[in-house]
């Protein structure tokens, strides 16, 4: 099995090419393919969290983007939690997520929970 730390960028980018051959033929499930492709994205997990940390998010701007990536609007967030005025206040930071409103946004657009907690940045 041919795994090595990754250490340099050259390194790194050998870790991603070799990563990407798995997207096309995935390995059968408990091989050692399988296990390869395992080590090596956890160890391009690592450098990457090393050397380009994402920037911690407030909780609703990181429903923002996800809205935004998802192709979601405040409309469907309205939906979701039952009430126009209540997403149009969440948007505005003019109120906090909820426990309730974390996990049903969890649960239903599959947006992890821990992206959601945390102070906001303005007081509701």
């Amino acid at each position: 099995m041919d795994i090595r730390p990754i250490r340099t960028i050259k390194d790194y980018e050998w870790a991603l090419a070799e990563v990407a051959a798995y997207f096309d033929s995935p390995p059968a499930a408990g091989s050692a393919e399988a296990d390869r492709f395992d080590v090596l994205s956890d160890l391009i997990e690592v450098f990457e969290n090393r050397h380009y940390p994402m920037p911690e998010m407030e909780p609703v701007e990181a429903l923002k983007a996800f809205m935004q990536e998802t192709g979601r609007g405040q409309a469907d967030l309205a939906r979701l939690l039952g009430a126009r005025s209540r997403a149009s206040e969440i948007l505005g930071g003019k109120r906090p997520l909820s426990v309730g409103m974390i996990y049903r946004i969890s649960k239903i657009w599959g947006l992890p929970a821990d992206l959601l907690i945390g102070p906001p940045k303005r007081a509701a």
